[in-house]
């Protein structure tokens, strides 16, 4: 069931482009999609799959938008909400969906002329392909049905999770956000293992990804904690607990733990310097 929601993304790379493969036609239609991007490759693309109309800049299509998404890269933030500015002097203030790292609303509603109606959110790369999850966070001026349409948009491209403190959104940003790269890290280190031990390269790849795919879908599937899953499949003596062993005595918890509050710290020091 479609709607008449009319949504503007300033931004129409990857992100921006999973948000409006789930949207079209399913929360709104395509021809109720504005996407402003200089990149004319992008809107090519974007306009010929979904219908949505386009632009090279900010202008007068976004007055009377109901959301306008801004999918652009954090250090451009401030320069998009100087050319957006001019076009949220109307009676209808849209709501503003912000998916830039390390950008915090306080700084977005100054730079946009002290503008309250913004929902924070971190996105991960499953969206994608519908997989993704976002923390989400409202601003003082969100009003319940504006929450409402914020979580709508981003329920096309997967799971939500709400948060009561903007602070969240960083260790967000670190576990989920940045979270993909971790794993798709762990499976390099597999696939290396694997050729390493004999298999060849194409083995390992389809041993190690379906082997993360499946543990994650079983501890998807499971309301058991996943230390208990582990403890399950690790024999005192056996293999599995052969290679935890020698994992945990070579810390790698506590480094994963370590590089996840590095990713942290460091949204938070992107906030300090982007929002100067």
């Amino acid at each position: 069931m479609t709607t008449e929601l009319n949504i503007a993304f300033v931004g129409g790379g990857n992100m921006a482009a999973a948000l409006i493969a789930g949207l079209a036609g399913k929360l709104t239609l395509g021809g109720n999609i504005h996407v402003i991007d200089p990149h004319a490759p992008a809107l090519e693309k974007l306009q010929a799959q979904f219908g949505v109309t386009t632009a090279s800049a900010a202008g007068d299509a976004l007055r009377g938008v109901d959301v306008i998404v801004l999918a652009v890269k954090p250090q451009s933030m401030r320069d998009v909400a100087a050319q957006l500015l001019p076009f949220l002097d109307g009676n209808k203030a849209p709501l503003i969906l912000s998916i830039a790292a390390g950008i915090r609303a306080a700084d977005l509603s100054r730079w946009l002329g002290d503008y309250r109606a913004i929902v924070r959110c971190m996105p991960n790369t499953p969206a994608l392909i519908g997989m993704g999850i976002t923390g989400m966070v409202a601003s003082s001026g969100v009003s319940d049905e504006q929450k409402k349409t914020a979580d709508a948009i981003l329920r096309a491209v997967g799971q939500t999770v709400w948060l009561d403190d903007e602070a969240k959104i960083d260790p967000v940003t670190a576990v989920s956000g940045s979270g993909p790269a971790y794993v798709f890290y762990f499976i390099e280190a597999m696939q290396q293992a694997a050729a390493e031990l004999g298999l060849t390269p194409e083995q390992g790849t389809q041993l190690a990804i379906a082997t993360f795919t499946g543990a994650a879908q079983l501890a998807a599937n499971s309301s058991e904690p996943v230390s208990l899953l582990r403890e399950r499949v690790t024999s005192k003596g056996g293999t599995t607990y052969a290679a935890l062993t020698s994992m945990e005595e070579s810390g790698v918890k506590a480094a994963i733990v370590k590089g996840i509050k590095a990713a942290a710290q460091r949204g938070r020091e992107m906030g300090d310097e982007l929002g100067k």
